[in-house]
């Protein structure tokens, strides 16, 4: 599925499991777990096959979701 060359900096990509993966939909995201995903081996750019994407968004338009997590959301401010 992956071991391709990395369009970002011509490292290779290889298929990798992660234990949890936000991936975005519609403007928020979906936290997939333990999910195959193609990891560049030289920079980190992250790849996700065409069969990910379709079951984010499967789980995207649930209108009662299996579990939600809580996530702190602030503006970023430098510290002086």
């Amino acid at each position: 599925m992956y071991d391709f060359k990395c369009e970002h900096c011509e490292g290779i990509v290889h298929e990798r499991r992660v234990p949890r993966e936000a991936v975005r939909h519609k403007g928020s995201f979906v936290i997939l777990e333990d999910v195959p995903i193609g990891i560049c081996d030289n920079c980190g750019a992250r790849y996700y096959h065409a069969s990910v994407l379709r079951r984010a968004a499967e789980i995207g338009r649930r209108l009662v979701p299996v579990q939600t997590v809580e996530v702190p959301v602030e503006r970023y401010l430098p510290v002086s």
